[in-house]
């Protein structure tokens, strides 16, 4: 299987997740406080996470191990600072002065900075049909959520997503560093736990209510989803995806999180799904196809 296929459905399938998300944080946000639900989510991961990088590592040879210089350590906490804390706090506090449908829209615009971002960074070329493929999937975000207009606190909230984006642009970008020296599960086990330890102070005065709001069956699914699937699986899986990929064109996967979270809220929701929504979809499927095909042609040139 090609290298930016594989990638490509791992891209796709951390995006859907996280498009699933919406539907189910919905419900649990109702009852535990954002930043303790980033805490647990988190703690529940790292353990998930290091369990598999223990099997991982043992399977390993004697003598194949090695000691990583700080500069490493230093690189993994700032992409758990930078994208798991920060990026997931910004887009939290942001998405509550605004509202959900603004904090779809703006965090979606992440992959223009991401090719901003890899192109100083990782000296990635900006191509037309890159551009192409992000004027596309920007039109169909555009087109499937439309434009809100701000009104008191939502300029405040506007701001803080906008930061949201750049930073999970930045941890888009680092990654793409990280996996030249770590593989896709180090990188996510290892920078998630820094953002746990990060977390901790912040989560701690409301974590104790949290914890008790767990006793109802429907929370701890929820919180268990959101943990399992929406962070230790979609994060590997998008980590894995942009090791495959390049930065630029791998993170307008994004695209597909509210196309997914607007089904998904159609099916479980009742939300109406209206004429854009599907007319939005095919700009994003084209502007992603695209990404995909300029990929392919770019490593099969190199």
């Amino acid at each position: 299987m090609k290298r930016e296929f594989l990638g490509a459905i791992c891209l796709a399938l951390a995006a859907s997740i996280w498009g699933g998300m919406y539907v189910v944080s919905k419900y649990v946000l109702d009852i535990v406080t954002p930043m303790s639900l980033l805490w647990i989510r988190y703690a529940i991961s790292v353990v998930l996470l290091y369990a598999l990088l223990a099997i991982a590592s043992g399977k390993q040879p004697k003598g194949v191990r090695q000691r990583r210089p700080a500069r490493d350590w230093l690189l993994l906490a700032w992409i758990g600072f930078v994208g798991y804390f920060g990026s997931i706090s910004l887009q939290f506090i942001g998405t509550k002065l605004s509202d959900a449908h603004t904090g779809a829209l703006i965090t979606s615009a992440t992959p223009a900075f991401v090719v901003v971002f890899a192109r100083f960074i990782l000296q990635e070329s900006i191509t037309g049909k890159k551009i192409l493929s992000l004027i596309l999937a920007t039109a169909g975000v555009v087109t499937v959520i439309g434009l809100v207009p701000m009104e008191g606190t939502y300029f405040k909230g506007v701001l803080i997503l906008v930061g949201a984006a750049v930073s999970w642009a930045l941890l888009s970008v680092y990654v793409k560093v990280a996996s030249n020296r770590f593989t896709s599960l180090e990188v996510t086990a290892h920078s998630m736990f820094f953002a746990l330890l990060i977390t901790t102070p912040v989560a701690l005065p409301t974590l104790g209510g949290a914890i008790q709001a767990l006793s109802d069956p429907a929370i701890l699914a929820g919180v268990l989803y959101i943990a399992l699937m929406a962070t230790a699986a979609a994060f590997f899986l998008w980590n894995k995806g942009l090791e495959l990929m390049s930065a630029g064109a791998g993170s307008l996967f994004l695209f597909f999180q509210p196309i997914v979270g607007s089904l998904l809220g159609w099916l479980c929701l009742d939300e109406r799904l209206t004429a854009n929504f599907f007319a939005g979809a095919l700009l994003i499927a084209a502007g992603v196809l695209t990404a995909t095909i300029s990929e392919r042609k770019q490593k099969t040139n190199a």
